[in-house]
């Protein structure tokens, strides 16, 4: 197991950010608010220190954790993933059937709700989309 140990700068900096907000559980949505809005305060930097990296893998995963439990989300449809993952690429059905393999029609279909993925789609969409296959298993 390695240890970080922080010096100089580095361990000032690490300190700061855990006297502005301390690494504990999130107990309410006030703590997830502010936790939230310490993490767009980092994401927004142009750069961060290993440190900085750090702590704000670790305040994640503390999010991450609240949210679970506190917000569990349900099972998204094969059409709302799909949407989503289209808009948040902005391409279009047809960009992405070509990418993929996968029919338009198919694409179409399953964007109404009319179809679902089969794991030869799943497998093609996960590459295309950069994202696991279990994103697309409930």
């Amino acid at each position: 197991m390695s240890t970080l140990n922080y010096t100089g700068k580095a361990k000032h900096r690490y300190l700061d950010l855990v006297l502005r907000f301390p690494l504990r559980p999130l107990r309410c949505d006030e703590d997830l608010d502010a936790a939230v809005a310490v993490i767009d305060g980092l994401l927004s930097r142009p750069s961060l220190k290993t440190e900085e990296q750090d702590y704000l893998e670790v305040l994640g995963d503390l999010v991450e954790a609240y949210e679970t439990e506190s917000h569990p989300l349900g099972p998204v449809s094969d059409a709302d993933l799909l949407s989503h993952l289209i808009e948040a690429r902005g391409v279009s059905q047809s960009e992405v059937a070509g990418a993929t393999g996968i029919a338009v029609s198919t694409i179409s279909e399953v964007l109404r709700g009319k179809r679902t993925l089969n794991r030869a789609h799943i497998g093609k969409l996960a590459r295309y989309f950069h994202v696991t296959p279990d994103t697309f298993v409930f």
